[in-house]
């Protein structure tokens, strides 16, 4: 018997969310899947530590957004889109590989 192709998918231990994502419904659905979700609570202190990890999204979502075609998503097609977000990726990657060393 011959599998999907590509890599098998993973199940993520947790889930990191924004206060955006606080509901109960959405914290359900994750536990149900077995995910932890780690949201934060509206009206409450953020979550001690949790800044560290969303810089890494927010600063992914700045060097993607550089690309003024994906800041605004003007593609009706998903894989347009896709081929222009992968080609981003490579170009950031490429970029940073390329830097000469300070």
């Amino acid at each position: 018997m011959v599998g999907r192709p590509g890599r098998p998918r993973r199940r993520p231990e947790a889930l990191l969310g924004d206060k955006g994502y606080d509901s109960n419904p959405n914290r359900d659905e994750l536990r149900k899947r077995r995910i932890l979700p780690v949201i934060s609570r509206k009206g409450v202190p953020n979550i001690k530590g949790m800044g560290k990890l969303r810089y890494v999204v927010e600063q992914t979502f700045a060097l993607l957004h550089q690309f003024k075609r994906l800041a605004v998503r003007w593609e009706r097609r998903t894989e347009l889109h896709d081929a222009f977000m992968s080609l981003a990726c490579s170009l950031i990657c490429w970029r940073r590989l390329n830097k000469p060393d300070s």
